[in-house]
């Protein structure tokens, strides 16, 4: 894997997600791939995967993934469900928790039905684009704890794709080295020591909306 990290004591400023993606996708674009696919991670990713994608002459997509909490603890994560009814299951946490079988499928299947309505929102009539056999850059506005873009790795793992590479502006330095191995090549503008939140390093960090995600897509697609 090659790791290709900026300024790891770099405290950086990004005006928006849009300025992000574009310094993003500068590095990006000279990743050795053909013709990639680049995935914005909905929906604050989608800004930012929009000016990657532009940068690469790439197409864009979206894709969605819900970990599954845990009764009565819902940050903790049994395991995530992405596009495609792909199920993960953290089996460690499952049987610290006495979690059965049938509890847990009854879990995961309310997390799939939310996986579908979200995609289905978010994208419409329009169709996926099939990333197996391709190389994909997967793309979000930054990286806290690492458990959505985590999930969304081993999803793609499962579609089969040819090659990963995640690409992030800013991450926390934790999050980096666990999810360095998980991908063929990682871009990192800044993991910066004293990281607390993602949302610090912008000066706008509104919430994209769901109207955004979808006129997004549909601007990569003219």
């Amino acid at each position: 894997m090659t790791v290709f990290q900026a300024q790891g004591h770099h405290q950086p400023s990004f005006r928006d997600r849009a300025e992000a993606g574009r310094l993003l996708g500068k590095r990006v674009a000279g990743w050795a791939a053909d013709s990639p696919i680049v995935v914005g991670l909905p929906r604050g990713g989608v800004p930012v995967a929009f000016e990657v994608a532009r940068a690469l002459g790439a197409p864009l997509d979206i894709l969605v993934v819900r970990k599954i909490g845990a009764p009565g603890q819902p940050e903790l994560a049994l395991g995530a469900v992405g596009e495609g009814g792909i199920r993960l299951y953290n089996h460690d946490i499952i049987t610290a928790l006495g979690i059965g079988a049938g509890q847990l499928e009854q879990l995961a299947d309310r997390t799939a039905a939310e996986v579908a309505e979200r995609t289905g929102l978010l994208r419409g009539d329009r169709a996926a684009l099939d990333p197996a056999g391709r190389a994909v850059v997967v793309v979000d506005d930054g990286v806290a704890t690492g458990a959505t873009v985590r999930a969304a790795l081993a999803v793609l793992r499962r579609r089969a794709v040819a090659q990963l590479l995640l690409a992030v502006p800013v991450t926390a330095p934790e999050a980096l080295r666990v999810l360095g191995p998980l991908a063929d090549d990682l871009v990192c503008l800044a993991a910066p020591p004293a990281f607390m939140a993602v949302g610090q390093y912008y000066r706008d960090f509104d919430q994209t909306s769901d109207q955004e995600v979808r006129r997004l897509l549909a601007a990569a697609g003219e």
